[in-house]
């Protein structure tokens, strides 16, 4: 019996190791207080990486040089000036604390601001489905549970036509904007991942 119970451990822990369920815990949403994911970061940097394989899309954006567009920023958040980093004064205004809750809140307007943009765009080729909003999702679902409302949750049906040259050229500008606010939640969630933010 003694030799049945050394091997039952062991085959235990290696179970366990390996069992989805372990792996899922390892992605846990961010808390608005709570320590920001090695996960998190990852999701982050996807979606980054993402944009910037759409925005090289010629099917996407036919009969327009997507990179010589001019950009249209979200302005109805103020993602870059609540997440700057404490002692920061980059904004003209030094900032004495960093408070992660706000900056989170702010990162997730941005996050719906740009799903629900995404979404209504004509998408019949399923590019912007299969490149964009994929890692959109995975990233709002994976470290923001918040944002799992109804309206994000249920995919909304992308228009099953082709889009006009002004809805290729606004969706151009929308995701050079949201590619740079990217970059802004990417530099926010590495800062909130080190721990430097704490100190």
């Amino acid at each position: 019996m003694p030799l049945i119970k050394l091997y039952f451990t062991p085959a235990l822990l290696l179970l366990m190791l390996s069992c989805p369920l372990w792996q899922l815990s390892q992605s846990l949403p961010m808390m608005r207080n709570g320590p920001v994911t090695d996960s998190c970061v990852l999701y982050g940097r996807t979606l980054l990486q993402n944009i910037t394989v759409a925005l090289s899309e010629k099917e996407m954006f036919h009969a327009i040089n997507c990179t010589e567009q001019s950009v249209e920023l979200n302005m109805e958040t103020n993602t870059p000036s609540v997440c700057a980093p404490k002692e920061s004064t980059c904004s003209g205004i030094a900032k004495s604390e960093f408070d992660q809750e706000s900056c989170l809140t702010e990162i997730e307007k941005d996050l719906r601001h740009y799903y629900k943009f995404l979404t209504a765009q004509p998408d019949p080729s399923k590019l912007l489905d299969k490149i964009v909003l994929s890692s959109l999702r995975e990233f709002m679902e994976n470290c923001f549970t918040w944002s799992l409302s109804a309206d994000l949750t249920s995919k909304q049906a992308a228009v099953e036509r082709d889009s006009t040259f002004e809805e290729r050229l606004n969706l151009c500008k929308v995701l050079k904007g949201f590619h740079i606010r990217t970059i802004t939640i990417n530099r926010v969630i590495g800062y909130m991942n080190s721990g430097e933010h704490a100190k």
